[in-house]
C-alpha cells in the first residue's frame, strides 16, 4: 500500500520552540496542498501552571533511565488545563489567524487515542526502587485513524494534545513524542518530524557541532546511549515509528524560521 503524503509534526512543549514560525511554515505548506497533522507537548506550560497553583511538578526516572511526569489525579487536572486547555487552544488560534482551519482536539475526543493505563510504575529514587500505583499515565495502543482521515479529507489541520483515553474512559497523560509516532504509523505517513529546542541528536550534548545528521534504524540502540534526558524519548519514538512502517523520522530544530521545511530538507538528525 502506498504511503500517504501526510506529514506528522510533533511540536515540543519546551521553552524556546517557536510555535509562530512552525505555524507560518505550515500555513504555506498547506496552501501548496500538503496535508499535515500536529501533535504538541506542553511540559513548560504544565510546569508553570503547577508552580502557580502550588503544585510543582514531580518527575520520576524509570529503572531504564526514562524521565516522565508523575501524574496523580490532581496533577492530571493541572496537565489538562495547561496542555489541553491553553496550549492546544492558543496553537489552534495562531493557525486560524493565518487562515488555516485548524481543529484542536485531544486523544479523548472520539476515542482518538486509546491507551492502557499502567497498574503501577517503577521509579528509582536515591538508588531505591519505588512502586507508584496512583498514576494516570498510559501507553497508546490504538489510534482512531478513521476520525483523523475524515478531518484531513474535510480540509482541517488536526492539532492533537497528548491526552489519551483508557478502556474505562479515564483521561491519561501520554508521552507526546510517542503519541506522534503512533499517529504517524496509523496514517501510514511517510515522514514524522519531531521539532525541539536543539538542532537534533548530538554525540556530546550540548555541543551542537557534534550533531548526528544521519542514522539508520539499526543504529538506534547506540543512539539511545548518547541521548540525554528528554532526547531519549524522541529516539524511542523514532524507533517505534520506523518499526510500524514510517519511512523516515527527522529530529530537528523548532527555534528557527521555516522549521518544517528545514527538517524536510534534511536539517537535523534524519533516521530512516
Amino acid at each position: 500500500m502506498a504511503k500517504s503524503s501526510t506529514i506528522v509534526v510533533k511540536l515540543g512543549g519546551t521553552e524556546g520552540v517557536d510555535f509562530s514560525a512552525i505555524c507560518a511554515d505550515a500555513a504555506e505548506m498547506l496552501r501548496q496542498g500538503q496535508k499535515l497533522v500536529f501533535v504538541h507537548g506542553g511540559s513548560a506550560e504544565a510546569n508553570a501552571l503547577g508552580e502557580a497553583l502550588g503544585m510543582p511538578p514531580r518527575f520520576i526516572t524509570s529503572p531504564s533511565g526514562y524521565t516522565s511526569r508523575y501524574t496523580d489525579r490532581k496533577t492530571l487536572e493541572v496537565f489538562l488545563m495547561a496542555v489541553n486547555g491553553k496550549v492546544n487552544s492558543l496553537l489552534t488560534e495562531q493557525l486560524q489567524m493565518l487562515g488555516v482551519n485548524a481543529f484542536g482536539l485531544c486523544g479523548m475526543d472520539g476515542r482518538l487515542m486509546q491507551a492502557m493505563r499502567k497498574d503501577s510504575i517503577q521509579s528509582v529514587e536515591n538508588g531505591k526502587r519505588k512502586i507508584i500505583r496512583d498514576d494516570y499515565t498510559g501507553k497508546i495502543e490504538n489510534v482512531n485513524n478513521k476520525l483523523l482521515l475524515s478531518l484531513l479529507n474535510a480540509g482541517y489541520l488536526p492539532v492533537i494534545a497528548p491526552v489519551a483515553i483508557s478502556e474505562k474512559g479515564e483521561a491519561l497523560n501520554v508521552d507526546a513524542d510517542r503519541a506522534a509516532a503512533m499517529v504517524a504509523s496509523s496514517l501510514e505517513a511517510e515522514t514524522l518530524i519531531l521539532l525541539t529546542a536543539v538542532p537534533g541528536l548530538m554525540k556530546k550534548f550540548p555541543d551542537e557541532s557534534t550533531l548526528i545528521q544521519q542514522l539508520l534504524q539499526s543504529q538506534l540502540s547506540e543512539a539511545l546511549d548518547v541521548a540525554q534526558g528528554r532526547m531519549k524519548k524522541k529516539v524511542l519514538a523514532a524507533e517505534e515509528a520506523l518499526k510500524r512502517g514510517v519511512i523516515r523520522v527527522v529530529i530537528a530544530d523548532g527555534r528557527i524560521q521555516n522549521p518544517i521545511s528545514n527538517a524536510l530538507a534534511g536539517n537535523g538528525t534524519v533516521i530512516q
